[in-house]
């Protein structure tokens, strides 16, 4: 395929490196890459408050596809433009999912509201006994029927002790086709959209806005939550740090994060640089 009209990427573990930096080499790879015409999108597990610190370390980011497929945001105006939320009743049959399948783990609910760099209170709930996967909890702590009670765009479960690939065989038998289940973090995390809601789903919103076809776009991931979108781009890049069921879909792997793998593909289409990418995978 020729370069693509479209790049899209997951962030942590992808475009930034272990420092949750943009690298100076892959700054100026997507400010490139954009001036040559093309469009650049962030597709990622994060929320929409969690944007704002990447988007200042590009100068190409506008859309931000965020919560796994469920929340489409505005970066430039900071304004959530679509999201796909859980009800509260499912809401409440997931809960009691976990409590049968998993005892003792924690949930949390991500939720939305028009922005997202101003508008993190009571963004992220969790209950009493919910341990955040990642340094610095910004939950606030509310009992689980409250948790509940309300509309979410993501539920999130904790066990401790377990991996996140024994969690979801533990809940997929329960839940169902209720809700998406899928990973981020393979310590114990699982996180459930609405059914049929993945980072696939969103990246076509965002495609067919655009009238831009799967056939030109590149993806780019690392963990089971960007199996999806990576098969239905027109070319799926796995970076050398992915988990194994990425790299298994993947048409490409490229460098680690560590070492600026996307940068090393974005860079075919500078000047200097190759046009062509090899053809998708059967």
């Amino acid at each position: 395929m020729q370069a693509p009209r479209l790049v899209a990427t997951d962030v942590d573990g992808t475009l930034l490196d272990p420092e949750l930096r943009v690298t100076p080499r892959t700054a100026v790879a997507v400010r490139d890459y954009v001036a040559g015409g093309g469009e650049f999108v962030l597709v990622t597990g994060r929320p929409p408050r969690w944007i704002p610190p990447v988007a200042a370390q590009l100068t190409a980011v506008r859309l931000a596809v965020c919560a796994n497929g469920a929340v489409l945001y505005d970066v430039v105006a900071d304004r959530v433009l679509d999201a796909h939320e859980i009800d509260p009743a499912t809401l409440g049959f997931l809960a009691e999912a976990v409590a049968e399948t998993l005892p003792g783990a924690g949930i949390a609910v991500e939720r939305v509201g028009v922005g997202g760099h101003g508008d993190e209170a009571g963004a992220f709930l969790a209950e009493a006994d919910y341990r955040h996967a990642w340094k610095g909890d910004d939950s606030d702590r509310i009992p689980r029927a409250e948790l509940l009670s309300r509309p979410a765009v993501k539920l999130l479960v904790r066990a401790h002790g377990m991996t996140s690939e024994q969690m979801v065989a533990a809940l997929t038998p329960v839940v169902g086709d209720a809700v998406d289940l899928t990973f981020s973090h393979s310590g114990g995390l699982v996180e459930a959209s609405s059914p049929g809601i993945t980072k696939a789903t969103g990246l076509a919103e965002v495609a067919g806005s655009a009238g831009i076809e799967a056939a030109s776009i590149v993806a780019f991931g690392d963990m089971p939550n960007d199996i999806e979108m990576l098969r239905w781009a027109g070319h799926g890049v796995a970076m050398a740090n992915a988990h194994p069921d990425l790299l298994a879909v993947a048409d490409e792997v490229t460098a680690a994060n560590t070492d600026d793998g996307v940068a090393q593909v974005l860079e075919r289409w500078a000047p200097s640089g190759d046009t062509d990418l090899p053809d998708k995978a059967g």
